[in-house]
């Protein structure tokens, strides 16, 4: 080749170069454009295309957090409204279980205060008997000494009747509780017979029956020591219709 060739040659391989290098340039400009263009179209200044994410892949993404937030925005309230009914749940369990416990205790209380209620019933059945006895008052009489004494001869297992000791007392003293025999063998011997059945000092304090007065002049006390002797001696007051 002659030196005219050679330079022809070598100009055109500098010109392939240089345009090599303006397409590549070209290129990069395009390509530039083209970030600008997606950052311009992406909400808030999103930082997609500086990172190098494509511009659909960033939209892609937006609209999945916009679901995301839909989708919170429809469950949160139906799991308040869960919370809600749960607690209002837990409060009915809570208030039904208190008050079968009221119940509970209501029903036993109840069943207690029967209970005392038949107790004190049995009791208070119990009572007027005793009371009826131990309340009973006699008059200050003939009558009076004659049934007092009865009742405690009855009680101590001592024979006798209201006519037995009636008509003895009527012989004996005349129904004064204060005579007194000062003419007998026993009013000799220095023991006279006193009372309304005119008992002996001795006789007397053998024969008294507890309960009753020490006393020998006392009518209930001398009825029931002279009732007493009688029963030991002849069965019964009744039996006697005449000294003894």
């Amino acid at each position: 080749m002659d030196k005219l060739g050679a330079f022809a040659s070598a100009k055109v391989s500098k010109f392939n170069a240089l345009d090599k290098q303006r397409k590549i340039a070209v290129a990069g400009v395009s390509t530039l454009g083209a970030a600008a263009i997606a950052l311009a179209a992406v909400p808030g200044g999103s930082t997609a295309v500086a990172t190098g994410v494509p511009a659909a892949h960033t939209q892609v993404a937006a609209e999945h957090t916009q679901v995301q937030d839909l989708k919170g925005t429809f469950t949160d309230p139906a799991a308040n409204q869960q919370l809600k009914l749960d607690a209002l749940a837990a409060k009915a369990k809570a208030e039904a279980d208190s008050a079968a416990k009221k119940r509970s205790a209501d029903a036993a209380r109840k069943a207690a205060a029967s209970r005392s209620a038949k107790k004190a019933a049995s009791r208070s059945a119990e009572r007027p008997q005793m009371e009826t006895v131990a309340a009973r008052t006699y008059a200050n009489n003939l009558d009076g000494w004659i049934r007092h004494s009865l009742d405690i001869m009855h009680s101590k297992g001592i024979p006798g009747s209201y006519s037995g000791l009636h008509r003895n007392i009527i012989r004996e003293s005349s129904g004064n509780p204060r005579a007194i025999n000062n003419w007998d063998i026993n009013a000799i011997n220095g023991i006279p017979s006193k009372g309304l059945l005119q008992v002996i000092p001795p006789t007397f304090a053998t024969y008294h029956v507890s309960g009753t007065s020490w006393n020998i002049y006392d009518p209930v006390a001398n009825i029931t020591a002279a009732a007493n002797y009688a029963a030991h001696r002849y069965g019964t007051i009744d039996n006697v219709n005449s000294a003894y």
